[in-house]
């Protein structure tokens, strides 16, 4: 059965009242659409936490940057709404941006801790944007639960901290990254790839693990991670933003014997595509 489709503040809460009535819980996954399969593994997970799930759909315009791809970032709602059918969601919620930034808008969260560095490094306006959306959309659907996936991880802490800093009664479930057959995460952004460019982006994760597994061994980060931003480019990639290790629960710089996530960004032509794997505390 398709989702019921709603676009405003209040329908979504009069719908999220009716189930609160019948005694049921709720979880929510927000996205920016164009829903692949690892959207669907959240809404999944959504389903067996919750009795109903709510998927928001919206591009948000504050996490993007003057130069970056808002224009371009792909927009399928008709086959978003397919997915969802499958999937089992029984709410979309598909604001427009006059509806979530109404005139007069002049309120934005900032955040610290977990969103230093990295990501804000090259993206800076990028997290106070998902923060500001992110408290918008659990205030608008009161969800018990919220699911992001692990391939956004730093997203991910910053959520987690958000909640704990504001009180917001959300309980935040983090998902495994979706991966193809041959390692790649799913992303929207992939889209963007040609094939050949495809062949290329596939040694992300292979050289991510390869590099998480030399510093659990006990190699030097700095030389360890150099070596990958080359390996990166001699596979084909144009530019290496970051890759860092970092402890998995704060952010924090990475200490051996302590558990750990290895994060990267890196560049294939005008595409920048992201990812992340464990680094093993033995």
């Amino acid at each position: 059965m398709s989702p019921r489709v709603v676009d405003s503040v209040a329908a979504l809460r009069a719908q999220v009242q009716d189930w609160r009535r019948d005694g049921l819980s709720v979880a929510m996954v927000p996205t920016m659409g164009a829903l692949h399969d690892g959207h669907i593994s959240l809404v999944e997970i959504a389903l067996e936490k919750a009795d109903r799930c709510v998927v928001s759909i919206f591009v948000n315009p504050t996490q993007f940057a003057p130069s970056e791809d808002l224009d371009k970032y792909p927009r399928q709602l008709a086959r978003d709404l397919d997915r969802l059918a499958e999937a089992g969601a029984e709410l979309a919620f598909t604001p427009d941006v006059t509806e979530m930034y109404p005139a007069g808008f002049a309120t934005r969260i900032s955040v610290g801790g977990p969103a230093a560095g990295l990501e804000s490094d090259f993206r800076p306006t990028f997290f106070d944007g998902v923060a500001t959306v992110v408290a918008k959309l659990f205030l608008q659907a009161s969800p018990d639960y919220a699911v992001f996936g692990e391939k956004d991880y730093q997203q991910l802490c910053v959520v987690r901290q958000l909640c704990r800093d504001l009180d917001l009664p959300v309980k935040i479930i983090g998902a495994p990254t979706v991966r193809d057959a041959r390692g790649l995460a799913m992303s929207s952004r992939n889209a963007y790839l040609g094939e050949a460019e495809l062949e290329v982006a596939r040694n992300f994760n292979v050289v991510l693990r390869q590099t998480a597994a030399a510093l659990a061994a006990g190699g030097d980060e700095g030389s360890t991670t150099a070596e990958a931003s080359g390996a990166l480019v001699k596979a084909g990639f144009d530019k290496v933003d970051y890759i860092a290790a970092r402890e998995s629960l704060t952010l924090a710089p990475w200490r051996r014997g302590r558990d750990g996530r290895l994060l990267a960004a890196a560049w294939l032509g005008k595409t920048r595509l992201i990812d992340n794997v464990e680094v093993p505390s033995t």
